[in-house]
C-alpha cells in the first residue's frame, strides 16, 4: 500500500460539483448521449416479464450472461477476431479486467511495460501488485529497438499494456507499422498483451485499423495461440454506470480469469447484463454514429480552438476518435502548478500530465477532455486557459 497513490482523475472529478468550473479534467461521457429511453425500456421488460426477472435478479455464472457473450463474440469475429463465447469473460467494466490480469500475471519485481504516457488507471490497477514499471521508449516502435538492451537487469517475459486505439491520456494511435513492430517485440519477449479497447469505437476520423488481437491472430493462426489479450467496455458506448466490460482471449487465460473473478464478486450484475444486451442487440451501430458525430464535433472545436487561442511553444496532439487532447507546455511550466493557478484565476480545471507517467515524468504536460464541455465553452475555456499559459511564460 506504500505504493499505492490517490487516483488525481477520480479526486477532480469532486470539482464538477462546482458550478462555476469550467472543467476539462474527467474524462467521461457525455450524459447527453446515454441512450437513456432504450436502457429504460430494456430495464422494464426484464423485469415485467416473471420468468426474467427472476433470472435478472438471481446470482448467475462468473462467465456472464451468455446472449451478451455470444454477441460480443460475433461482433468480434466482423472485426478479424475470430472467437467463441468460451473466449469471452465479462467484466465490471475494463477497469475490473485489468485488476484481474494484473493478479492472474503479475508478482513482485515482474516488469510491465507501457508506453510513454500510459493510462493512470492501468497504474494504479498494476502497481497493487508490486512490478516495475519499463516506459518503452518514443521512438522504440517507429526506429527499432534492442530488446535484449531494453530488459538489461530486468525481469525477463514482461506483461505489456498498450492502448493502441485513441489513447488516454494522448489521444493518439498506433500506425500500422507500430502495431506490427509492437507484436515484433512481443514475439521476441515473449510477451503477453494487454490491448484496451476502451475508446476504439469512437473513431470520428481516420481510417479504421484492425486491433491488435486482430493482427496477433493473423500471424499466429487462432485466438488459442495468440498472446494479446483484448479488453472491451460499454462505459463509454452506453453507460459507465452499467459496469460492463469483457476480456477477450485463449480458453486457457480465460478460464483462470473466471476462477479469479469468483474470489473477486462472483459475477457482473445479472440484470445489467440483460439490459447490456437488449440495448445492444438493435440499433447499435446508429447510436455509434451518433457518438462519433457528436464527439468529432467537440474533438473539431477543441483544435480550432488550440490554433486560434494558444501562445507559440504549445504543442498539442490532434485526436481522430476518443476524447483527449495531450498538451506539451513550453519547458518550465509544471502542469500541477499551472492547475493550482488554473481553478484560482480562470476557474478552468483540466488534468496535469505527469501522473501518466510510470517511469520519469514529464511535468510540462497537460491533459484536456472535451467530451463533456460543448462547443462554446470548449472555446471559452480554451480561452481561459491560454491567458494563463502566456501569463506564465
Amino acid at each position: 500500500m506504500t505504493r499505492v497513490r490517490a487516483n488525481e482523475i477520480r479526486e477532480l472529478l469532486k470539482l464538477l460539483d462546482q458550478p462555476d468550473i469550467l472543467s476539462f479534467a474527467g474524462g467521461i461521457p457525455d450524459p447527453e448521449l446515454f441512450p437513456a429511453d432504450r436502457i429504460q425500456a430494456a430495464y422494464d421488460a426484464v423485469l415485467a416479464d416473471p420468468q426474467l426477472s427472476q433470472q435478472a435478479l438471481q446470482y448467475s455464472v462468473s462467465e456472464g450472461y451468455l446472449p451478451l457473450r455470444e454477441w460480443i463474440a460475433e461482433r468480434m469475429a466482423i472485426h478479424g477476431v475470430a472467437c467463441t463465447p468460451d473466449n469471452i469473460m465479462l467484466t465490471a467494466g475494463s477497469q475490473q479486467a485489468l485488476d484481474l490480469l494484473g493478479k492472474l500475471f503479475l508478482t513482485r519485481g515482474d516488469t510491465v511495460m507501457v508506453a510513454r504516457p500510459t493510462y493512470l488507471g492501468a497504474l494504479q490497477a498494476f502497481t497493487a501488485y508490486e512490478p516495475d514499471y519499463l516506459d518503452l521508449p518514443a521512438t522504440a516502435l517507429t526506429e527499432g529497438v534492442d530488446a535484449q538492451a531494453l530488459m538489461a537487469g530486468r525481469a525477463p517475459r514482461p506483461l505489456g499494456y498498450f492502448v493502441p486505439d485513441y489513447a488516454n491520456p494522448t489521444g493518439e494511435s498506433l500506425s500500422p507499422a507500430e502495431r506490427e513492430a509492437l507484436l515484433d517485440l512481443a514475439d521476441r519477449l515473449d510477451m503477453t498483451l494487454i490491448e484496451d479497447a476502451a475508446y476504439r469505437e469512437l473513431r470520428f476520423g481516420g481510417e479504421a485499423l484492425p486491433s491488435l488481437l486482430a493482427l496477433d491472430i493473423a500471424r499466429s493462426g487462432s485466438i488459442e495461440a495468440a498472446r494479446t489479450l483484448f479488453c472491451g467496455t460499454f462505459s463509454k458506448t452506453l453507460s459507465p454506470a452499467l459496469r460492463l466490460g469483457w476480456v477477450c482471449g485463449p480458453k486457457a487465460v480465460i478460464e483462470k480469469l473466471v476462477l479469479l473473478k469468483q474470489g473477486s464478486d462472483l459475477h457482473v450484475s445479472t440484470i445489467n447484463q440483460m439490459v447490456g444486451w437488449r440495448t445492444v442487440s438493435e440499433g447499435y451501430e446508429q447510436h455509434l454514429s451518433r457518438l462519433r458525430g457528436a464527439y468529432g464535433a467537440k474533438a473539431g472545436a477543441i483544435l480550432e480552438a488550440l490554433a486560434r487561442h494558444m501562445p507559440q511553444g504549445v504543442s498539442w496532439s490532434k485526436p481522430e476518435g476518443g476524447m483527449f487532447v495531450w498538451i506539451r507546455l513550453p519547458e518550465g511550466i509544471d502542469g500541477k502548478e499551472l492547475l493550482a493557478r488554473a481553478i484560482a484565476e480562470e476557474r478552468v480545471a483540466f488534468v496535469p500530465g505527469a501522473p501518466f507517467f510510470a517511469e520519469t515524468a514529464a511535468a510540462n504536460t497537460i491533459r484536456l477532455s472535451y467530451s463533456l464541455p460543448t462547443p462554446a465553452q470548449i472555446d471559452d475555456g480554451v480561452a481561459r486557459l491560454a491567458r494563463l499559459i502566456a501569463r506564465a511564460l
